[in-house]
Formats: C-alpha cells, structure tokens, sequence
C-alpha cells in the first residue's frame, strides 16, 4: 500500500501534484500529542502512513508535542482539554520517544518478512521534540513571526474551532492559537529539515493547512510563469472511532496500547479479533501493508464462511506481528485456542507459556488445590472483594 492504492483505502491525497512530489526522496513528519505515556491504537494510523515513506527511504519525522502538549489541542473535542504539568509533559516525551523507536524497529522487521524482494531503503527514525524551538521563543517573537500572517476570519473558519464557538463552553484563547503553534511545527521542520509533507488525522486538516499557508507566506516561491509553485503537501488519515463514533484516543478512556505493559499480546490481538464484519475491511486497509486484492480474497472467503471469522483471525495476526513481532502472534493464538477449547484438555505448559507475562496469570500453591475458584480469585487479586465474585456468574470447583 503506497500513494497509488491509498485512495482505495480511505486515505485523502491532495492532488496530483502530491503524487509527483513523493517520486523524489522528500521529508514527511506526523505530530504525537504526549498526552500518555505510551502509544495507543489511536497513533497507528499515521505511524503506518509514515512506515510506508520511511521503508521506500524516505526521511521520516514523529514530532512529539512537548510544546504543544503543554497547550492541548482542540480537534475533535467538545471540551477543554485539562491543562498538563511540564513534568508530567516531559516524562510522557521521554517515553513516546522510545515507544516511537521500538514501533519502528519492530514495523521494519515486520515489512522486510513481507516484502522480502523490496529493495530497502529506510534509515534511522528519531523523534523530535517540538519544545526544542519553543521553549527559546518569546510571545513577541512569536506574534512578529506567526501572528501576523495569520488571519482569524480563516481561524475562525477551522472546524476545530467552530464546533467549539457554538459550544456553551466556547473556546479558549489558548486553544485558540492551537493551530498557530502547529503551523509553525511544520514552518520550522521545512526550514530546519527539508519537510515537505505533514501527515495527520481528518480532524487536523485545519491545522495542516494553516502549516502551509504560513509556510508559502514567509517563503513564497513563484515560477518563471508568476504563478506560484506547490511545494509542500499535506495528507489526512481516516479517525478510528468506535462503534457510536466516539474517537479512540487515551483522554476518551477507551484506548488499547501499543505498550504490552499497559495491554497484553493477548487483550490487543482480541481487540481486533473482535473487530465487527462491517469494519473489518477496512481495518484490514487500515492496518495492514497486505495488498488490496489479497483482503479482497479473504473477504471473499469470510463472507462465504463468516462463522470461522477468517479475516478477523487475518487482522489481529497481521496488526499484532506489526506492532509485537511475528513470536507474539503465535502466544496470542495458542492463547485464544486454549481459553475457547474444552477446559479438561487444557495442557498447564502450554498455558504457562501462553500467559507468560500476563499479570492476570496466577500460580497457586498445590494445598490451595480444594480451594473453590471464587475464594482463589479474591485471595489472588483477580476481583477486589467477596461482593464482587459472589456477583459475578458461578464458577466450576477445580
């Protein structure tokens, strides 16, 4: 899947000039808000569009918000976002950047078992942080270099913003100048790094063209013909939203982490396994580098035979090998088989090893052996109390 086939998978593409512009080596960045600590599905999108360029060698750029963070975005809220603290902020950069780091070494690994006859040219991938040029920045300098080639009538006219107006809470100042903060994101990283292409959700397209608005006024660059040349870009990703159409993300309360630490193997590949017939294609899009006709074929298959739920099972081993390697796909499978197979064939080792890691995996003492299944859950953590396991369905006696 590469600019050619992202039309077909839902992906908005500006123009034809863009396509032109990519024949080159050219510079791409998407932008991280350090709102957590870790990575959530929520980022995968626009970490795959930027695997796409990076493994076709391309320079890619995760910018993480450590500025911009401490401000919070208003896209795709009905709400203020609450104010985070610099250490917070700091401590949650530190750590996007070596979750950035591993996605890649892991998603390259991924790509290279997939495409094994691709001539690779990908390079090192490292995060930036867009506090590196804020931080130095006074508001004069900011408003003498942003503030006056931004207009707030076309302010005014991002949906970001106009959502929030006929909102009773409206918007504040802050939030505000949001997309001013942004734009210089993309400004700078033009300047400093050649970047020609910013990557963001559907709901950021307002902020990606205020980039390049700001971008072709402080460096306007016309032809022989007096007309002026296109030289940067922006692409918009498809949001992920849940079954009501609520965005996933970590502030929404609904995410699932990228971060094994955070979600299992096992509870991320569930996520997709569980992924709706009706969604599931274009998850397959979405997530996955496998070609077009290859998920057409297994949607075929599915839909002749939806109870064996083929592409559900083609999802989950797909986006887990991407994300935790192909090692973690097999765990997560033999897992899956083993909860949903008759508990009297249940073979300990392989259970062991399936779970191994899974902090919800306890292993009693053979004297507790006569204990009943309810009494082991309370004495082992797995339910907070007595009222709670007396509340939950009856449970067979070892």
């Amino acid at each position: 899947m590469y600019l050619r086939s992202w039309k077909a998978e839902g992906w908005c593409l500006s123009r034809q000039k863009l396509k032109e512009h990519v024949q080159n080596d050219t510079t791409v960045y998407a932008g991280i808000d350090p709102t957590a600590d870790h990575l959530h599905v929520g980022h995968l999108l626009p970490l795959i569009s930027l695997l796409h360029f990076h493994v076709r060698g391309h320079r890619v750029i995760p910018l993480i918000g450590g500025a911009t963070g401490l401000v919070g975005d208003p896209s795709g809220r009905d709400t203020e976002r609450a104010l985070t603290g610099p250490i917070v902020v700091e401590d949650n950069v530190r750590n996007l950047k070596s979750a950035v780091s591993s996605f890649f070494t892991q998603a390259t690994a991924y790509v290279r078992r997939r495409e094994p006859n691709m001539p690779f040219k990908s390079t090192e991938v490292k995060a930036r942080n867009n506090l590196k040029w804020f931080k130095h920045m006074n508001l004069l300098e900011f408003l003498r270099t942003v503030g006056v080639h931004s207009r707030v009538n076309s302010m005014i006219t991002r949906d970001s913003v106009q959502s929030r107006l006929t909102s009773q809470q409206g918007i504040s100042f802050t939030e505000f100048t949001y997309q001013l903060l942004q734009a210089y994101d993309f400004y700078r990283l033009h300047n400093t790094y050649g970047c020609s292409i910013q990557i963001g959700g559907s709901d950021q397209w307002g902020n990606i063209v205020s980039g390049i608005d700001l971008i072709n006024r402080l460096n306007p660059d016309v032809g022989p013909d007096g007309k002026h040349i296109e030289k940067v870009f922006g692409i918009t990703t498809p949001l992920l939203t849940t079954a009501s159409g609520a965005k996933f993300g970590k502030s929404a309360g609904n995410a699932v982490a990228l971060d094994k630490n955070h979600t299992s193997v096992f509870d991320f590949y569930q996520f997709f396994l569980r992924t709706t017939d009706g969604d599931v294609e274009r998850y397959l899009k979405m997530f996955t580098l496998l070609p077009v006709d290859m998920i057409a074929a297994r949607i075929k298959e599915h839909e002749e035979k939806p109870e064996a739920r083929l592409a559900q099972r083609l999802l989950a081993a797909e986006v887990t090998e991407l994300v935790h390697g192909d090692t973690a796909v097999r765990e997560a499978e033999v897992a899956t088989q083993i909860l949903y197979s008759d508990p009297n064939k249940l073979d300990p080792k392989e259970l062991m090893e399936a779970f191994k890691g899974d902090p919800r995996l306890k292993v009693c003492p053979l004297v507790y052996a006569s204990t009943t299944p309810a009494r082991l859950a309370v004495m082992f953590e797995l339910v907070s109390s007595n009222c709670e396991h007396s509340a939950s369905p009856p449970m067979r006696n070892c």
